[in-house]
């Protein structure tokens, strides 16, 4: 594990790289370093697979292609156990890639040759996401509590933001951070139509990169969790040319 020696700027959080190109993992984890974050490096999914689930990290950033398992089946046997916010770094760039991987359960995709700039401001935006599903609600060691954020309910849909809970009918889906923000702001306003970038304006406020193709993906997936506990979820309207729209009737 590697460590910035300024540990004020992010808290000490960890960030696992697993990528079989050393001299990626080796500058990523020196910029990532210097914002303040601690770092695991791995060089293949299989050597990272036990890892991330035994002592798992506040956030990972998978390679797609790598030897003995790459990115797509380490994080398929990840989302099996764990919830981890996961960001794919790879150098396939084709539309269907990107689809796969968010499908598979990845928060975000950026696709080499990438910027540092803009990875670090997915990982904080992520990782901002991610804390109210990390601390609990009154139990900071400081002795503060914080104002429970109010349940959002919207006839079957049950939206809990203190504990990133989410259930249809009473029966718990398990959502990542962003699908959890693109649901939140559907079902806000049921009826009103968001555009796919007022949607990621809501998952990701402080980061002008995102296409508008990703909520696509995002939607996609979210429909088939919701299908899992109720077969006839409809809930999550398309508005073709128009964006998307919730519906609790």
């Amino acid at each position: 594990m590697s460590q910035s020696p300024n540990q004020n700027l992010a808290s000490q959080q960890v960030i696992a790289l697993v990528d079989d190109d050393r001299n990626i993992l080796a500058t990523v984890s020196i910029a990532l370093q210097a914002e303040g974050y601690v770092t695991r490096l791995y060089s293949d999914g299989e050597a990272a697979l036990n890892a991330l689930l035994e002592n798992p990290p506040d956030l990972a950033v998978f390679d797609i292609k790598m030897p003995k398992m790459d990115g797509m089946e380490l994080l398929g046997k990840l989302r099996k156990k764990s919830e981890l916010p996961v960001i794919f770094l790879t150098s396939k760039d084709d539309e269907q890639d990107e689809e796969a991987g968010l499908a598979q359960g990845a928060d975000d995709y950026i696709a080499k040759p990438f910027s540092q700039r803009l990875l670090t401001a997915r990982i904080k935006a992520i990782l901002r996401r991610s804390d109210a599903r990390a601390v609990p609600v009154g139990n900071d060691t400081g002795g503060n509590t914080e104002p429970r954020a109010e349940i959002l309910e919207r006839g079957r849909l049950s939206m809990d933001p203190a504990r990133h809970h989410v259930t249809w009918d009473g029966q718990p889906v398990s959502l990542t951070v962003t699908e959890f923000l693109i649901l939140e702001a559907l079902a806000a306003r049921p009826g009103v139509i968001k555009s796919r970038n007022q949607l990621m304006d809501a998952a990701y406020p402080d980061d002008i990169f995102v296409d508008d193709r990703t909520v696509d993906s995002h939607i996609k997936r979210m429909r088939r969790k919701f299908r899992k506990v109720d077969s006839q979820f409809n809930a999550i309207e398309t508005l073709y040319g128009a964006g998307y729209s919730f519906t609790d009737g």
